[in-house]
């Protein structure tokens, strides 16, 4: 019976240690994002990134991803890169790791990977707006108006009086040869923002 109290104590020792222990780890890593996030604050994204390097965990997606924000405001676009990846790989469903994602690659002009990271997210969620709308920009700077049109579409059709939607819908119509819609959609984008200069302009091309 002695040896068993001394084995509970012993037990309940250890638990109460690794309590302690995990109460620290979890005001440390506080500590280390709020001073990352004062330092953000002032610009000093290198110093940020350096008070979450030293309280680094690879397995952490919660680091991962703000180290990658960090290094990409820094313009280290390279190991910016690397940390979201890393936490694209700790989440595999994360939309938000995706976006971050695109800003590094966007920064450096790998367009084609962008489209990709889009046409993922838009795979995991199928109404996401916000992946339609700047995947649909992507196409229509590139003049290819087919592709973007439905997602310009879609955005619309999932919020019919959204000026941005609106707006790029009746821009991909006049270019695609639809004047009648894009007239409808340019007089609907005025509505939304009477006067608006893009609609009157779309508008004044059809006369």
């Amino acid at each position: 019976m002695e040896f068993l109290r001394i084995q509970i104590s012993l037990l309940i020792l250890m638990i109460t240690v690794l309590a302690g222990s995990a109460q620290v780890n979890q005001e440390t890593l506080e500590q280390a994002f709020a001073r990352s996030y004062e330092l953000e604050n002032a610009k000093d994204y290198p110093a940020a990134a350096g008070e979450l390097n030293k309280v680094y965990d690879q397995s952490a997606y919660e680091i991962n991803l703000r180290m990658g924000w960090l290094w990409y405001n820094a313009g280290r676009f390279d190991e910016s890169v690397k940390y979201y990846l890393r936490a694209q790989q700790l989440m595999p469903y994360s939309e938000e790791a995706r976006f971050g994602l695109i800003l590094p690659k966007a920064a450096q002009g790998q367009w084609d990977e962008v489209i990709e990271l889009y046409d993922q997210i838009l795979e995991i969620h199928p109404n996401n707006t916000v992946a339609m709308y700047r995947l649909g920009l992507i196409y229509y700077e590139r003049k290819n108006y087919d592709k973007a049109l439905p997602l310009f579409k879609k955005v619309v059709d999932l919020y019919p009086f959204d000026y941005d939607g609106l707006l790029m819908l009746a821009w991909t119509s006049y270019f695609t040869g639809n004047y009648n819609q894009a007239k409808v959609l340019f007089n609907k984008v005025k509505l939304n923002n009477p006067g608006d200069a893009s609609a009157n302009e779309g508008l004044q091309l059809m006369r």
